[in-house]
């Protein structure tokens, strides 16, 4: 039994968000076959799409912020209108001017569809793991939610839950993997914020088990990955639109499509490639508020912005034929092999190693090449291989994992985001906004930091203090890791001086912890 328990944990720590606590015997079906039991979700394609009452399409929701935001400068220049020339609005009413802004008949429509959220300092409920904060003698009431922030927090609650249910977690895991891979920015203004989580619904999920050439095109050509790298501003200089407005080139797109999404450092492409690419891909927008390419939110190719003439990158000349000619580039950027060994490098670092067993890299490497591409063959065949069930478990988790996996053993199902949107903040991985394009780092060095392990300690310490009372330690430990789990980790809880130290030990074990 040690032995399937064991293999067991591999399956759902390395592979999955941890064992499900309550009377899910996740941890007795992973023994039983704990390579059938990972790969089952692979035979599920469509349960990796995320439908859930209330999320809208990145077109639509490019509609709704745009009507927000004409309405928000409307009320504005109404107030400014209204008031005396020699007597302008206090500062702190101002804020409360924007927060209180009617949304228009288009927003309201899409806002009332969202999943309705609280403010994230709300007082929240025992089960949302809250950390306990004594509440102030007097509080203002709260604030409505704007359709940005209503939008952010229904796509984020559907993505927790769906995290917090699912039976193994693997596909899930893949998603997450691969939106860090391909990231976007919340941070970057309000159409990144209302368009992460539908970048991820249609661009990255459909995807996850097929090609990775069809991902690739798909995020490049999504609104949010255009906006988030700048190339609805960048003109071919010979165009039209170049010509008239005296503005050209933005590299961002291209170079991070060659350094951080296919070829990486050192995969072969030199400065004057990525500036062949960029202009191979100028045109590549989305339609604005007023609509004149096409439907606001929507991706469109401008051909007044984009090059004209022949280019040539990586070697091969591509023919002047639009919006073919990018999508031509790409699908050769993708069957690159410095794309297969750069992709297969990164994906064995993220579910096996920080150093990547090198068999195991070009094992994933072959097949992404002879497969074109085919992303599930390569998570099956990560699966399958024995490198990845003999590593020990010694990657840290991130702290989305962290907390995902506490949440699943606690048998707490998030009914509002603001908790876990408050603790990723805290503890520096803000839900789909890294600091750079190169999205959060994937190594245990980055997450180990002692004041990151304090932060964490803190958090265990408060869902202890608020469900200690009610949950035996020693049981979640059956749950978690069963035999599996060292002596160590096991004389620890038993010699807490409360459950509620017991519980908050043990969400902070290495069995908690690693991956």
């Amino acid at each position: 039994m040690a032995r399937d328990s064991q293999a067991a944990l591999v399956a759902l720590n390395r592979f999955g968000f941890g064992a499900r606590g309550g009377a899910s015997g996740d941890l007795i079906n992973a023994s039983s076959d704990p390579r059938g039991f990972v790969k089952a979700e692979l035979a599920r394609p469509s349960s990796v799409l995320l439908e859930a009452p209330g999320l809208q399409s990145a077109q639509q929701l490019g509609q709704a912020v745009f009507a927000y935001q004409d309405q928000v400068k409307q009320a504005r220049g109404a107030a400014k209108a209204a008031a005396p020339a020699d007597t302008p609005a206090p500062a702190e009413q101002k804020p409360a001017l924007r927060r209180n802004l009617s949304l228009n008949a288009a927003a309201t429509e899409i806002a009332g569809q969202m999943t309705d959220g609280k403010p994230a300092d709300n007082a929240a409920k025992p089960e949302t793991m809250q950390p306990g904060v004594a509440a102030p003698a007097a509080k203002p009431a709260p604030q409505p939610l704007n359709v940005i922030q209503k939008t952010f927090r229904a796509e984020a609650l559907a993505r927790l839950q769906r995290a917090t249910l699912t039976t193994c977690g693997f596909t899930e895991r893949l998603v997450v993997f691969w939106s860090n891979h391909f990231c976007i920015s919340a941070s970057k203004g309000e159409l990144a914020r209302i368009w992460a989580g539908a970048f991820e619904r249609e661009a990255i999920r459909p995807h996850v088990l097929g090609r990775f050439a069809d991902m690739l095109k798909a995020v490049e050509q999504h609104p949010a990955m255009l906006f988030f790298l700048d190339n609805q501003q960048s003109l071919g200089p010979d165009s039209r639109a170049g010509q008239n407005r005296k503005r050209g080139l933005n590299e961002n797109l291209a170079r991070e499509i060659m350094e951080l999404h296919t070829l990486g450092v050192g995969g072969g492409y030199t400065q004057e490639d990525v500036t062949s690419l960029a202009r191979i891909i100028t045109g590549w927008t989305f339609a604005g508020r007023q609509g004149q390419l096409g439907t606001p939110g929507s991706f469109v190719f401008n051909t007044n912005a984009h090059q004209p003439g022949p280019q040539m990158l990586l070697g091969k000349t591509y023919e002047p034929t639009g919006l073919a000619q990018g999508e031509a580039a790409l699908a050769d950027i993708a069957r690159h092999p410095s794309t297969a060994n750069f992709i297969a490098t990164k994906f064995v670092r993220h579910f096996v190693a920080d150093d990547p067993p090198p068999a195991l890299v070009a094992r994933l490497r072959d097949v992404f090449v002879r497969t074109d591409g085919d992303l599930k063959a390569m998570a099956t065949t990560l699966v399958d291989s024995d490198e990845a069930w003999k590593a020990p478990l010694t990657k840290m988790r991130n702290p989305y994992d962290f907390l995902v996996a506490s949440g699943r053993l606690l048998a707490r199902v998030p009914e509002d985001p603001g908790a876990y949107l408050n603790n990723l903040n805290l503890l520096g991985q803000p839900l789909w906004s890294p600091a750079g394009p190169n999205g959060f780092p994937d190594t245990s060095a980055a997450w180990a930091a002692p004041e990151g392990m304090k932060l964490r300690l803190d958090i265990a310490a408060q869902m202890g203090a608020r469900l200690g009372n009610n949950i035996d330690p020693l049981d979640l430990l059956e749950f978690a890791a069963a035999d599996a789990a060292s002596i160590e980790t096991r004389r620890t809880i038993e010699r807490a001086e409360s459950r509620q130290q017991a519980l908050a030990l043990l969400l902070m074990s290495p069995e908690m912890q690693r991956r």
